[in-house]
C-alpha cells in the first residue's frame, strides 16, 4: 500500500502538519527537522497526491512554457532548467513550441486564459511590443527574451547589448580590425540587440560599421553559420574575425573555415554567444558569452509564482525587470586557453 502523510510523520517523529509544511516547501521548518522528514519520505517512497493538494490550494499545479524551438541548444537548455525548477517548486510545466511564428505566438496569447494553467512563461520572438501591450492575459505571465517589453509585465533576460559589445571589444583587443557579424534577422529582437552591441564596440574603437560584413540568416542553426561564413570568406576582403550571434552558428562558421583551409584563430578568430555545452568541446573551443541559466530559470519561476500568489490573494505587485548575469568565456577560437572573465 502506498505510504500516507501520517506514515511519514510517524517515521520522522513529527506531526502531520510538519510533514505537510515540508512537502509544500514552507520555509518555516527547522533544517534538521526538514532533513529528517525528507529522509522519511525517501525511505517510504512517499508520493504526494498532487491533484488533491492542488484542489485544496485553489491552483492547478500546471504552468505554461512557450519557447520558439528546441532544436537550438540554448532553448533546449532553457526549457530543461525551467522544467526542473518548476518541478522543484511543485509545478508541472506544459511546453508549447511556437517556431517563432507570429500566428503561433498569437495562439499562445489567445489560449493562456484556459483554466488548465496557473501562469505562463513566454519567450516571444516575432510579436511587436505593441501587440504584447494589448494582450490581456487571463493568467499571470512572465516574459523572457530580448525584445522590447511593454510596461506592466515581469521580464527576465540577458542584457545582450553590453554582452555583445564586450565580446566584440575582446576581438578588437586581440588586434582584429575587420570583424564580421553572423546572425542578423530583420525585425527579430535577439538579432537587433546583439547587432547594436557589435556596432557600439566598433564605433567606440573608431572602426567603421560595414554592412557587407553583417550577414543575414534565416535561423540560428549550425547550417546558417556555415553558409554565412562561406559568404564572408568569399568577399574580396574577408574578415579577420567573426562574431556569431549564437554558439550553434559559431560551430558552423568554424567548420566552414576548416573546409576553406583557414586556421582558427590564426587566420580568422570566431566568437559566439550562449555558452552551449558543445562550444567547450569543439576544436578549437569557442569563445562565448555565458549567461547564468540557473538564475534565468530561478528568477522566471520566482516572479511567476509571486504573481500567481498575488492573483490568488487579490493583491497587487509591481512588475519587475531582471537582468540575468553573464560572463565572457575566452577560449581557443580567439587565441586563448579556456578561462572565464567577469562581465
Amino acid at each position: 500500500m502506498a505510504a500516507r502523510l501520517k506514515d511519514v510523520a510517524l517515521r520522522a517523529g513529527v506531526s502531520v502538519k510538519t510533514v505537510s509544511n515540508v512537502v509544500n516547501n514552507n520555509p518555516h521548518v527547522r533544517p534538521a527537522t526538514r532533513q529528517r522528514v525528507q529522509k522519511a519520505i525517501q525511505e517510504l517512497d512517499y508520493r504526494p497526491n498532487l491533484a488533491a493538494r492542488n484542489l485544496k490550494s485553489g491552483r492547478s499545479g500546471f504552468i505554461g512554457l512557450a519557447v520558439p524551438e528546441l532544436r537550438t541548444p540554448y532553448f533546449a537548455e532553457l526549457t530543461s532548467k525551467i522544467w526542473a525548477e518548476a518541478e522543484r517548486l511543485g509545478y508541472v510545466a506544459l511546453l508549447d513550441i511556437t517556431g517563432a511564428d507570429p500566428d503561433a505566438e498569437r495562439m499562445v496569447m489567445s489560449g493562456v486564459s484556459a483554466r488548465l494553467i496557473d501562469g505562463m512563461i513566454f519567450s516571444p520572438l516575432s510579436l511587436e511590443a505593441q501587440e504584447i501591450a494589448d494582450w490581456r492575459a487571463g493568467v499571470p505571465v512572465v516574459l523572457l527574451g530580448e525584445r522590447a517589453v511593454p510596461p506592466g509585465y515581469d521580464h527576465v533576460a540577458v542584457e545582450s547589448v553590453p554582452a555583445a559589445r564586450r565580446i566584440t571589444e575582446h576581438l578588437i583587443a586581440t588586434d582584429h580590425r575587420r570583424i564580421g557579424a553572423i546572425g542578423h534577422v530583420p525585425s527579430q529582437g535577439t538579432s537587433s540587440v546583439r547587432l547594436e552591441g557589435y556596432r557600439q564596440a566598433l564605433e567606440s574603437a573608431g572602426l567603421p560599421f560595414d554592412r557587407d560584413l553583417v550577414i543575414d540568416v534565416p535561423d540560428y542553426s549550425r547550417g546558417s553559420g556555415h553558409e554565412a561564413m562561406n559568404r564572408l570568406n568569399s568577399l574580396a576582403e574577408p574578415p579577420d574575425a567573426v562574431f556569431c550571434f549564437n554558439d550553434a552558428m559559431a560551430v558552423g562558421a568554424v567548420r566552414a573555415c576548416h573546409e576553406a583551409g583557414l586556421r582558427v584563430p590564426s587566420d580568422v578568430a570566431v566568437a559566439g554567444f550562449d555558452n552551449i555545452p558543445e562550444s567547450s568541446y569543439t576544436t578549437p573551443s569557442i569563445t562565448t558569452i555565458a549567461p547564468d541559466m540557473d538564475v534565468l530559470a530561478r528568477e522566471s519561476l520566482r516572479l511567476l509564482i509571486r504573481r500567481i500568489d498575488a492573483a490568488r490573494n487579490g493583491s497587487r505587485v509591481e512588475p519587475v525587470d531582471v537582468a540575468v548575469p553573464w560572463r565572457l568565456s575566452i577560449r581557443e577560437s580567439t587565441g586563448g586557453a579556456s578561462q572565464a572573465v567577469g562581465a
